[in-house]
């Protein structure tokens, strides 16, 4: 039980890693870059919503880091969901649900990488002090 914990720390903290582990696994397993690309991301998404949540806490001194990005997930749900209703009459959960997903990973990413930048200043900054 440590290290699968302790593994999804890691992933968590990192969420480079697991999107490089699942790619390359992947790729080698089904020898399909696209596929492996998208499941990639999906996988990955899970661990960039941990790791930007609390780096918004760290940041702004909250705690509601996670609780905002949830809020925004939904958010795009319903927006998307109610898109499609007005443009095709009906709703397609797993297209929705994917757009959305993969849409939370490029937002993440670049969440990510903002607030990583962010904190690496802050902690110089206060360190300097």
């Amino acid at each position: 039980m440590g290290l699968l914990s302790n593994s999804f720390i890691i992933f968590s903290i990192l969420p480079f890693f697991p999107f490089l582990l699942v790619y390359f696994s992947h790729l080698k397993w089904k020898n399909n870059k696209r596929n492996a690309l998208l499941v990639a991301m999906d996988v990955t998404t899970v661990f960039l919503i941990i790791s930007v949540s609390a780096l918004f806490n760290n940041i702004f001194t909250s705690r509601s880091g996670f609780y905002l990005i949830l809020l925004f997930l939904l958010l795009a749900v319903g927006m998307i969901g109610g898109a499609q209703n007005r443009i095709k009459g009906k709703v397609d959960v797993t297209r929705m649900v994917r757009a959305v997903w993969r849409m939370a990973f490029i937002i993440m990413m670049c969440s990510y990488a903002l607030f990583a930048v962010i904190v690496l200043f802050k902690y110089i900054y206060k360190s300097m002090s």
